[in-house]
This record gives structure tokens, C-alpha cells and sequence, in this order.
């Protein structure tokens, strides 16, 4: 089997996020794995491990664009267990939105498929920077697979994915068959650290560079050129004020209707 899981590197949200250069892109210079594609990674290695892991010829390929530092995303997948690693790197891809994400990424996943093409693709539910949870349903369209997002568990059984999807009154079973693409929840498992033994594993592993060129896509169709949306300007939100203090003298309760009232929310 061979799995292909979506990682991104993203700003971490420990620190504070801020827009930078003409294209007010993020800053991306605090970054990490992004959080809930380990939930991906996660989905992925334990259906290969349920399938013989690596040594029965199964492989999990984490693949990641963006500059030079998100090789760091890929980095820390192989450490987690992914057997394989590939960056998506070139400069045009700066400014990319959801649609010019998508259409670089499927023809990634086309170049890494032309010998044999994936069983799987998984993604996180979204990315924690932009969190539009739009290039997994766009990916599915551009490589005409069948799409699953937001499987809260994930089952495959021969050429049959099922999973299930859960809403907030009800939970919904569906199943598609493979090749699929599915994006996974925070809920479906508990991703799994690195350990020593995984770290060192890692070093030995390889990782493959793609750029553009390498994958057949034209620089016009991606970057703010090939972008749908652009961000025109932004600015910083404003600081917050002190807000209002009521002393309770007896008359707290009509005092608080008033503030309401003038707020126009009651």
C-alpha cells in the first residue's frame, strides 16, 4: 500500500502571527509541523503497520510545499515514521491560495503516482494558518478521486475505504473506493511522538526536492498570479480597550441593562 499524507509547516501558534512582504504572506520564520496533520500521519502509519508495515512493501510519503524551511515539516514526519519525504520548493509558489495550492500539489501527486500511483491521500482537517479546510475537496476534483473529509475514523477493507463522519446530533457512515482521498479529524487517534530510535531512523531516510519544472506546472498558474484570492491590504487589530466596571451599590442589574441597552444588544 502506499499512502501519500498532505504536512505543512505552519507558524506556531505559541507566538504572535503577523503578515509580511508586498503580498502580505505570512511569516513564517517561528514554524512547525502543523498539529493536525499529525492526526494524518498518524491515520496512515497505523493502516500500513496493520498491513505489515514497511518490510511488506508498504510506504507512507509525507509531502510538503513551501520555501526552504518547511523541509523542516518533512523532516519531522520521517521521525514520526513516514518511510519517505518530498518538498515541493520554488520560489514562484510564494503567495500561493487554496486553488494554486492544489493545483501544485495535485501535480505532485500525479509526479510521485507515474510509476505507481498512491492507494491513499490523506490530509488534516486544515491547516492551522489558514484554516480554509478547501485544497483536500479541491485536490480530490483536480486528481477526479473519490473524496471523504472530516473522517472521524478510518477503515479500509481490500479496494473499500469506510469512515465515519461525525455531526453534531448524528455521525454518518461512508464508504468510497480506492484510490480516495480523505481528509481526518483531531478526534480519529493520538499521534505518537518521536523517539530515539525514530530520530535516527530519520537521518538515513530520504528526501526528495521537487520544484516546478520538475512536475510540469507553468509559474503563471500558481503564486499571486495563479491565486483566485489576493490579499489586498491588511493591518493590525486594534488594541483592546478597558472595558466597563460595574460596582454593585444596589443597583448593579439596572445599570448592566442599560450598558446592554446602549450597545444595542438587548
Amino acid at each position: 500500500m502506499k499512502i501519500i499524507v498532505l504536512v505543512k509547516h505552519v507558524p506556531d501558534a505559541q507566538f504572535d502571527r503577523h503578515l509580511t512582504g508586498e503580498g502580505n504572506t505570512t511569516d513564517r520564520a517561528e514554524s512547525i509541523l502543523s498539529e493536525l496533520d499529525e492526526y494524518a500521519l498518524e491515520a496512515a502509519l497505523q493502516l500500513i503497520e496493520a498491513r505489515g508495515g514497511e518490510a511488506a512493501g508498504n510506504k507512507v510519503i509525507a509531502l510538503s510545499m513551501g520555501p526552504a524551511g518547511a523541509v523542516n515539516a518533512v523532516k519531522k514526519s520521517l521521525q514520526i515514521g513516514a518511510t519517505e519525504g518530498v518538498h515541493l520548493s520554488d520560489d514562484a509558489l510564494a503567495g500561493s491560495d487554496a486553488a494554486a495550492t492544489s493545483l501544485a500539489l495535485a501535480a505532485a501527486i500525479r509526479h510521485l503516482g507515474a510509476d505507481t500511483p498512491a492507494d491513499l491521500i490523506i490530509t488534516g482537517m486544515a491547516s492551522t494558518d489558514g484554516e480554509t479546510s478547501l485544497v483536500p475537496a479541491q485536490l480530490a476534483e483536480r486528481l477526479d478521486l473519490p473524496q471523504v473529509t472530516f473522517a472521524s475514523s478510518l477503515v479500509l477493507d481490500g479496494g473499500k475505504l469506510t469512515a465515519r463522519r461525525d455531526g453534531d446530533s448524528h455521525a454518518d457512515t461512508v464508504e468510497a473506493p480506492l484510490p480516495a482521498l480523505v481528509s481526518v479529524t483531531d478526534q480519529i487517534n493520538d499521534p505518537r511522538y518521536p523517539n530515539f530510535k525514530g530520530i535516527m531512523a530519520a537521518k538515513k531516510r530520504t528526501i526528495t526536492t521537487l520544484s516546478l519544472a520538475d512536475i510540469g506546472v507553468d509559474p503563471v498558474q500558481v503564486g499571486r498570479s495563479g491565486s483566485w484570492t489576493v490579499v489586498e491590504s491588511a493591518e493590525a487589530r486594534p488594541a483592546r480597550t478597558a472595558g466597563t466596571i460595574i460596582t454593585d451599590e444596589g443597583d448593579a442589574g439596572i445599570k448592566l441593562v442599560e450598558f446592554l441597552a446602549a450597545q444595542k444588544l438587548l
